[in-house]
């Protein structure tokens, strides 16, 4: 578990700034506004008032690399730990906001749960037909080259990812896959990184996309607005995707070094 969590790091970090530059790109070409430069005594003033937020973080991760709690514990704490923050600490609700608070919360919980159950139906129905297996058997009849079985195996989940939901992927492809992929001689945790960066992007696309759903409930626009615009990113995802695949070192360096990989 360790393992996996350092081999995110760095795929991490490259998703993240391939993301900021075409950001960036859209933003320049397009002319957005510019924001002020903040001075430095205000920015100081602002990372120490954003510090009691980002303990949130160190409570999530630390807590699971730690051993303390398991991934759901560490969300539910965070969770307590926000809550305590927004209300007594920046004081940006009231009381008497809290049940509009709590509904919006709940519509979101139960349209995601709702895509979440959908998708975990159709899970369901492919594991019965052994639709993954299948698919599988399919693409090692048509080569067996290492590249070329990786690039089919993305393509596999990629297409997965936008039909199911992460969780039910997870547990009705890793049995499937991991075996194949270890006959090719890919380290397990490099191919965790592979099966996450697949079913991520299957997040942010319809018809599941939960992650889509979500952005587009908080930013309160519709998914054909949000679709319109969102192809450059998607092309940003599948390059990193394709760095990640045929690099395994920007996965398997920093478990290596931390010896958390044997």
């Amino acid at each position: 578990i360790s393992a996996l969590f350092m081999a995110g790091v760095f795929p991490g970090l490259l998703l993240g700034f391939s993301l900021i530059v075409l950001c960036l790109a859209i933003a320049y070409r397009e002319k957005h506004p510019q924001g002020q430069i903040v001075p430095a005594r205000d920015a100081i003033r602002i990372t120490i008032d954003a510090a009691w937020g980002l303990i949130t973080l160190v409570i999530i991760l630390g807590g699971i690399l730690g051993g303390i709690f398991t991934a759901i514990e560490a969300g539910a704490v965070a969770c307590i730990w926000a809550f305590f923050v927004t209300m007594f600490v920046y004081r940006d609700y009231r009381w008497r906001d809290l049940p509009v608070l709590l509904h919006r919360t709940l519509r979101t919980v139960a349209m995601v749960l709702t895509l979440i159950a959908c998708a975990s139906s159709v899970g369901y129905i492919m594991a019965l037909t052994q639709m993954p297996a299948k698919m599988t058997a399919f693409f090692l009849s048509i080569s067996d080259n290492k590249y070329v079985i990786l690039l089919l195996i993305n393509v596999l989940l990629l297409v997965l990812g936008t039909l199911v939901d992460m969780a039910p992927s997870i547990l009705i492809a890793t049995p499937i896959l991991l075996p194949v992929m270890k006959n090719f001689g890919v380290d397990p945790v490099h191919f965790g990184m592979i099966m996450l960066l697949n079913l991520g992007i299957g997040l942010c696309h319809p018809p599941v996309g939960s992650i889509l759903f979500v952005g587009c409930a908080v930013g309160k626009v519709t998914i054909e607005q949000v679709m319109r615009k969102i192809w450059p990113f998607y092309a940003v995802m599948f390059f990193v995707l394709m760095c990640v695949t045929y690099l395994p070192e920007i996965s398997l360096w920093l478990p290596r070094q931390l010896h958390v990989l044997h």
